[in-house]
């Protein structure tokens, strides 16, 4: 019988888990050319009521045990309706015969968690030596999980959150309050470029949020939120003026994120991005210095929820294991 793995039961197995880890071995092994990854099937919901989108990763490892079919998706307006923005869930299926081995009804948690790793990821190896403050433009879960997986990566604990409105950003303030950061808020984006050298952008902007003239020298910005065509965060001129620009994949950057707008404008050449496994792999090809200005751009890859998924399978099995002896 399919087991079916609730959020609960996944909450409690990531307690035993370190997803920064395995993302980052996931990034690693795909681009070394281990891991199939078909392109992305999405949905785009342009209804002005309830704007959304739905997107469906999968692939598998080379000579693994699974294969993975991972189904998010965000819903804008939710909050307004009481409702969580993102919901989804993965299947892990066994890669020799096809079964399925279990359904991990995480509720989009897992994709959630594997992205804040991706930033943590991103900043361990391209913030500065320094960061004197960390800026946040978003007040969903992402903009709240992103800072506090940075929390394993930098020693700052001074953030600025950018927020379209004050009930959001009050709302933000209220439901960090456990972490130990230094919160502070703004509706003026230009105080973050002007004080945080480290910046995650994560809303689902359609228009660019930061401009080329913005950004100060020593700067480090994780771009995550334009995972579509459609969504864009950065001025597409920005990347040209980066001394580093990071994608998680090259094939995605090439109909989607930052990198595509970058791309279609002619502000850059593929062959000025880099993928993050190949930066992680090359220290040469990591910050040099704390002047550079660098740019990841995440638009997130089916290797990463294969590498979550699995864990939390294999967790699972281990822990009925235990209860079962």
């Amino acid at each position: 019988m399919t087991e079916i793995i609730e959020l609960d039961t996944i909450k409690e197995i990531l307690q035993d888990i370190d997803p920064i880890r395995l993302i980052e071995e996931g990034f690693v092994a795909y681009s070394q050319g281990k891991v199939i990854v078909p392109p992305v099937g999405e949905m785009t919901f342009d209804n002005p009521d309830y704007p959304g989108d739905c997107h469906i990763k999968y692939g598998f490892i080379k000579n693994d045990l699974y294969y993975v079919i991972k189904i998010a998706q965000g819903f804008y307006n939710n909050p307004k309706l009481g409702l969580p923005s993102g919901n989804g869930l993965n299947i892990v299926f066994n890669q020799q015969n096809g079964a399925i081995e279990c359904i991990l009804l995480d509720e989009g948690y897992l994709t959630d968690v594997r992205t804040a790793s991706a930033g943590a990821i991103a900043a361990k190896y391209l913030a500065p030596r320094n960061v004197n403050r960390i800026g946040i433009l978003g007040t969903g879960v992402q903009g709240k999980m992103q800072l506090e997986y940075l929390k394993a990566v930098v020693t700052c604990r001074k953030a600025l959150v950018w927020g379209r409105n004050e009930d959001s950003l009050q709302q933000y303030q209220k439901s960090m309050s456990y972490e130990d950061f230094d919160i502070e808020t703004t509706m003026n984006i230009e105080e973050i470029t002007n004080s945080c050298n480290l910046i995650v952008t994560c809303t689902p902007s359609k228009v660019p949020l930061i401009t080329v003239d913005q950004v100060l020298k020593g700067t480090h910005i994780t771009a995550m939120g334009s995972d579509t065509a459609e969504k864009q965060e950065l001025d597409s001129t920005l990347l040209a003026k980066a001394d580093r620009v990071i994608v998680d994949s090259l094939s995605q950057a090439k109909s989607r994120g930052e990198c595509f707008h970058a791309l279609s404008n002619n502000d850059i050449e593929i062959t000025d991005i880099i993928e993050l496994g190949n930066m992680i792999l090359n220290p040469k090809l990591q910050r040099a210095n704390d002047d550079e200005i660098t740019i990841v751009d995440l638009t997130g890859v089916a290797v990463q929820d294969i590498q979550i998924s699995k864990a939390i399978y294999e967790g699972y099995l281990s822990k009925n294991k235990k209860n079962s002896s």
